[in-house]
Formats: structure tokens, sequence, C-alpha cells
């Protein structure tokens, strides 16, 4: 998970803040071809356009995306873009339907809050329904068309920040009634279109209240406030039918440990998770809550650094069977890790809860989010998948964004169609793999020796120091096998 993108332009100096009003304000001359095209109603909220529209005056008439059919499966030939070439949802592959191994979700933060903004440039992106305000008005037309996207791609899972789709009042008060405002448009549209939340989550790390961290930070005013959005948060997912509810501490570490009590700062964190444990559990909310490690950005050093450590830290504060691990791709690879690795350690552990599909640059050092292309990645990541017998009541969310030369509207279904269809792709090369098993002889062939009287003693945890010392003058020096690397590389290659 990443800082929502429409926030970052918050960063600029003054001086930016003009040419960005400027560019907002000529927005609605400056749209290219392709997005003025799926207009259909002036993005203002003071127009007559729509004036008999359901939410009201001024509301978007019509369709949001005119000009994109409902996405379907036309195989692997099919030259149309806007389709699917491997995800067929109902098809069964090793005993699932595709749709049931996949579970994928849409991240509105990324998809409907992505501005292509970034620490050196204005935003880039001008949706033709957003009329340049975070108002109530805007966020309600802004969760239809999120709708109206997730019927036409097929997906009926979603993922949300609060502060994303709702924005925030002068006092929390304010900002809890705002919440709940478009809490109900989205119950609506959920129980119109059967779409429902994959998980939710808490935005703890935008407003400047967590520079310091949220359950982490030195003040206990901020640490109570925390609390008390992850409260709502958690009413809120719980409320919407959410099946998952994510903590992902971006600024829940620390810059310098000369200013940091480390230990007070995890004890902390340890309590602030435990206090939200039963916090779930009273309201009868029966979703799995997950943890998303990161091992630095925005902070140099974050507390949750990779899956391993994550673990350690639930273990050593008894929270193991009370937590899941969200494993994001790019994050893995920020922590020196593949997915892969990172999906092996969580699944292992009888940790693997969710994975937010995305995938980083590996010329560039920091979390680009990119959507997942990769084939031979995507296999290695439903190699885990299948092993673990699927994710659910996890899923795939597309925690990745378009490019941020990528402005046409038409480019959000392109970007998830490719990424659902690498992983499927994924899927199908697994399916061979298992059906060919030599891939699988290999590994076991390696480890056969274990299968010996004297292998089963240890693996039991009965082979004591002085039986293999007596075993060893038994036998003299070992014989090593190939480790056969190479061959194991042209077998997996061999599927894709």
């Amino acid at each position: 998970m990443s800082p929502s993108p429409w926030l970052v332009s918050l960063a600029f100096n003054s001086m930016k803040c003009v040419e960005l009003l400027l560019l907002l304000l000529a927005s609605s001359v400056c749209l290219s071809p392709t997005i003025a095209a799926q207009q259909t109603c002036p993005a203002d909220l003071n127009s007559k356009c729509g004036d008999d529209a359901p939410s009201g005056p001024g509301d978007w008439e019509g369709e949001f995306f005119p000009g994109i059919p409902k996405i379907k499966y036309e195989g692997p030939t099919n030259k149309n873009t806007l389709a699917y070439k491997w995800y067929n949802a109902e098809e069964v592959i090793l005993g699932k339907k595709m749709k049931d191994w996949m579970r994928f979700s849409v991240a509105f933060w990324h998809t409907f809050r992505g501005t292509g903004g970034d620490v050196f440039g204005a935003p880039t992106k001008f949706w033709p329904w957003e009329d340049g305000t975070n108002s109530l008005a805007m966020a309600k037309r802004r969760m239809r068309a999120h709708f109206e996207f997730m019927e036409k791609l097929g997906v009926d899972r979603w993922c949300f920040h609060d502060r994303d789709i709702a924005p925030d009042g002068k006092t929390l008060t304010e900002t809890n009634e705002n919440l709940d405002e478009i809490v109900e448009v989205a119950k609506k549209l959920q129980d119109e279109t059967n779409i429902k939340p994959l998980w939710g989550t808490a935005q703890l790390f935008m407003h400047p209240r967590y520079m310091h961290g949220a359950a982490t930070s030195p003040e206990v005013k901020v640490y109570a406030y925390a609390a008390a959005q992850v409260k709502k948060a958690l009413e809120v997912t719980h409320y919407l039918g959410g099946e998952n509810y994510v903590f992902w501490g971006g600024r829940e570490g620390y810059q310098t440990l000369l200013n940091t009590d480390m230990k007070r700062e995890l004890d902390h964190l340890a309590n602030f998770l435990q206090a939200a444990v039963d916090y779930k559990k009273k309201i009868g909310f029966n979703g799995t809550l997950l943890i998303e490690p990161k091992p630095q950005e925005p902070t140099k050093h974050q507390y949750d650094w990779d899956v391993a450590t994550t673990f350690s830290f639930l273990q050593k504060y008894g929270l193991t069977g009370e937590f899941k691990i969200n494993v994001e791709c790019n994050h893995a690879t920020l922590s020196g890790h593949s997915c892969h690795h990172e999906l092996e350690t969580a699944r292992i552990n009888g940790l693997l809860g969710n994975i937010d599909a995305n995938t980083g640059d590996p010329q560039i050092g920091w979390d680009t989010d990119q959507f997942l292309t990769d084939i031979s990645e995507a296999t290695l990541v439903m190699s885990s998948v299948v092993k673990n017998g699927g994710l659910a009541p996890g899923g795939f969310n597309f925690d990745a964004k378009l490019r941020r030369e990528s402005t046409d509207v038409e480019d959000l279904f392109l970007a998830h169609i490719s990424g659902m269809d690498t992983l499927a792709r994924g899927l199908r090369n697994v399916a061979k793999l298992m059906e060919d098993g030599s891939l699988d002889g290999l590994v076991r062939k390696r480890y056969q020796s274990f299968d010996s009287e004297i292998g089963a003693t240890i693996e039991a945890g009965k082979g004591d120091l002085e039986t293999l010392e007596k075993k060893v003058l038994e036998w003299g020096e070992p014989t090593v096998s190939s480790g056969k690397q190479e061959l194991a590389e042209m077998l997996f290659q061999s599927a894709l």
C-alpha cells in the first residue's frame, strides 16, 4: 500500500500551489480527445446538466465509461485489447473456478484518487467526472464511477482507505459524519451490484498529526486519535461486509534511533493491535486482520520490515493467532527479497492472508506500484497460492497505479485487464507444472535421503548428537548430489 496519490500534491511548496491551481482550472479545456469523448455531463457541480439524475441537481448523467463495454473472456488468440485472453472467471482449474483462486479487487485509492502527481511534478490525470474538489458531492459521484468500473471489469471486490472515499472534516465528529454519508452511498451500490469490500483500512500516514507515527507516536493524543480512527474504520468495514481489515504502518518506524525509544514504541504498537483485536470481537466482525510489511518509505526503518520480522513481532506479543499477512510484491523487493520468498515465508508459517498484486522496477529503489505483467513472477506467485489452497477470505488486490504518462480513461481498464490476465496465465502455468510433475519430482528427489529411518528420526526432533555421530562413523564421508538448479530452471521455463 502506498500513500494516496491524490494527496501527493500537498507536498508542493507555496510557489507550486499556484501552478497546480492553474492546471486544475485549465483541465476542462486541456483534456485529451480520448478523455473528453467519455464525458456525458460537464464535471461541474453548479451545472444545470443532470437535474433529474438520481443523486440530485448537477450530478453526472449517463455512464461514466460509455465507450467501454463489459470486459469478457475471448481467449489467447483474440486481438481485442478490451477483452481477457487468459482470465476466464468460470473456468475450473485445479479444482476451483479461476474467480475463486483469484478473488480480484480494485484499489479505490490508486484507481480513483490517482492523479499522476509526484514530488517533482503536478497531476497529469484529469478524469472527466472530476471537478477539482474534495467535496462530499464529488465523493458520491466518484463512488458511482468506481462501481461502474468494477461492474464493467467483472470484479466483485474492492479495497479502500477511510480518508480516500470521504473527505476530512474540521473535527473527528464531522469527519465521521462525512464518512457515514459516503458509506451509505457505497452500501446502496453494493446492494445493487453484489460487490463487497475485500478489505478496508484507516489512513494513518498522510495527515500531519501522524508525522511521528500513529500507534508509535510519542504523543499520547495522537495515539488516541489513531485508535479512534481505527475504531470507526473497523465499524465501516464490518457494516459494508468486508472480509478483512488491513494495518499498513507507513509511519510506524523511525528516521533515527538517536531520538527513539524503540522498545517503548514496539510495546505501544502491540497494545494498539491488541485493542483492535478486542474491538473487532466486541462488534462481531469476523473478518481477518492483516498486517502489511514494508521495510521503509516513508520512514527510514519501518518496524514490520518483512514477513519474518512481522512474524517475530506477532510471536513476541502473543498475536500470532489474531493476524495474518498481506504481502505486497513491491514491498518484498524493497526489503531485499523476491515476492515468492515473502509468500513462501508467510505460507509455511500459516500467515498468508492476502496479496497486494503489484511490482516495482529493478532500476528504481522505491515503491513504484506498477501492475504485475511478468509471466515468470506471476507463475511463482500462483505456485504459492495453490500450495496455500487459495487465499480466501483474502484475495488479490491491485494495489497498483497507472504510470504518470498514462492519461486516457481507457488506460484504467487496460492496466487491470493486463494484471488479471498475467495472474491467470500464471495459474495456468502452475497447472501445467503440476500435471507434468517433473519439477516437483526433482525437489522430492533432492530430499529423499530424509525419507530414511534416520531421516524420519531427525524430522521428528529425536536426532540426538550422539546417535548422529555414531551414524557418521558408520557411513564415512557423505556423498553430495548435484542441486540441478539449471534443470529446475529449465523445467520451470518450459511451462511459460
